[in-house]
């Protein structure tokens, strides 16, 4: 799949108050405020065979090529580091003062879906976790200790499990073969559409199918949140976190809200997975 660009959602948007939470599902920027940000940094000489890294690029130009791809972060972190110092002096004292997340983003780990950008978030507002596929495992215990932090630390008042349309994990997971230390991760996926395969069967359309795959991942991931101690704990003393299911489209940078409902699905499940008894 070539690779799609996400220039024009770089833009970072001024800090969001709890109320203004709807907006963060369609914000977009402007591509030309990008590109004048963009010429902020220092321009940097390219390999002489080619821009990105090829099989038959010369080994001098892998050196060179590894330097520059290197050094370019550093140059791109100066000039963001200058230009939030321009926008707000103070900016980075605050940032040090501590997080006050009102979000928690479980996100898949591809490169194409920065959980602040396409959001418009800015530094300190979102708690990230990211893995293959967008799931959340009981037996993780990565995602269960960032789950069990954002909740009972930071108080989130949100929790985002966003997958994406066109997920390889999700193809993977559907792919007849062996594929070594990713089984076990990837059968959570085969395990989805074992419990919708009616659904999913039904469905010709095999592009059709892998995304409403993508849809029901994210929904049964927003179950196994629902299902932690802390979630429902927090949820019974205080009215929050809330879980929501979202999809990311890379043909028009949008979020798709899948409308999880939470209450429903919190009742439904305590019939077996209550965890609120002290």
């Amino acid at each position: 799949m070539p690779p799609f660009r996400l220039g024009s959602l770089l833009q970072p948007t001024s800090r969001r108050s709890f109320s203004r939470f709807a907006p963060l599902a369609c914000r977009t920027s402007s591509s030309s405020q990008i590109t004048n940000f963009s010429a902020t940094a220092p321009r940097l000489n390219k390999p002489s065979q080619s821009t990105n890294w090829t099989p038959k690029m010369a080994p001098a130009d892998v050196s060179k090529y590894l330097q520059q791809t290197h050094d370019s972060v550093f140059e791109k972190n100066r000039a963001w580091a200058a230009a939030k110092l321009g926008e707000d002096p103070s900016f980075f004292d605050k940032l040090a003062a501590g997080q006050e997340p009102e979000y928690l983003w479980i996100g898949c780990s591809d490169s194409r879906i920065p959980a602040e950008q396409i959001t418009g978030l800015e530094p300190g507002q979102a708690f990230v976790h990211r893995n293959i596929a967008n799931l959340v495992c009981n037996i993780d215990v990565n995602v269960m200790a960032v789950i069990n932090y954002a909740v009972e630390h930071l108080h989130v008042k949100h929790i985002v499990v966003c997958g994406h349309y066109g997920c390889g994990g999700v193809k993977a997971a559907m792919t007849p073969k062996d594929l070594g230390l990713l089984n076990p991760w990837l059968r959570n996926i085969r395990d989805v559409y074992r419990l919708h395969e009616a659904e999913l069967d039904a469905i010709s359309d095999e592009p059709a199918r892998y995304n409403r795959l993508v849809e029901l991942n994210v929904i049964e991931q927003c179950r196994n949140v629902i299902k932690t101690a802390a979630v429902q704990k927090t949820y019974a003393a205080n009215g929050f976190p809330i879980v929501h299911g979202w999809v990311f489209d890379f043909h028009d940078g949008l979020l798709k809200d899948l409308n999880v409902d939470f209450k429903k699905i919190l009742q439904d499940i305590q019939k077996i997975y209550n965890l609120t008894e002290q």
